[in-house]
């Protein structure tokens, strides 16, 4: 009887393979790390990064696509008709939603009619 349990027992694995995982992290340890300062990335190319953003915030052609985009916005919201003499309650989400579809599709035609007018003057140079 003795025979048979331990037939049925598993052999028992060997711990090789677990003495060898804190020998590469021993390894690994002995690399030498890279301070802070190293992996930052250098000042002149966020302010250069930044300087290039407030240019383009500043360009007259985004101010206009702004004011295209919110005036077609405003205009969208007078359409819903959501003020205080308005009979709806609710409406509110719509007129948000037909101000933002107005918004975008001001700004997408404004826009592309600035890339038209880009691409006769190129045509006309060449």
């Amino acid at each position: 009887m003795a025979d048979v349990k331990t037939a049925v027992r598993p052999a028992k694995k060997k711990k090789a393979a677990s003495k060898a995982a804190p020998a590469k992290a021993k390894a690994a340890s002995k690399t030498p790390k890279k301070s802070v300062a190293a992996r930052a990335p250098k000042t002149r190319t966020r302010s250069a990064g930044f300087e290039t953003l407030v240019k383009l915030v500043d360009h007259p052609l985004v101010a206009d696509l702004l004011a295209v985009g919110a005036m077609a916005a405003v205009a969208a919201i007078a359409d819903q008709g959501s003020g205080k003499g308005s009979k709806k309650k609710k409406g509110g989400s719509k007129a948000v939603k037909a101000a933002g579809q107005a918004a975008a599709a001001a700004i997408g035609k404004r826009l592309m009619t600035e890339v038209d007018k880009v691409k006769k003057a190129s045509k006309a140079k060449s």
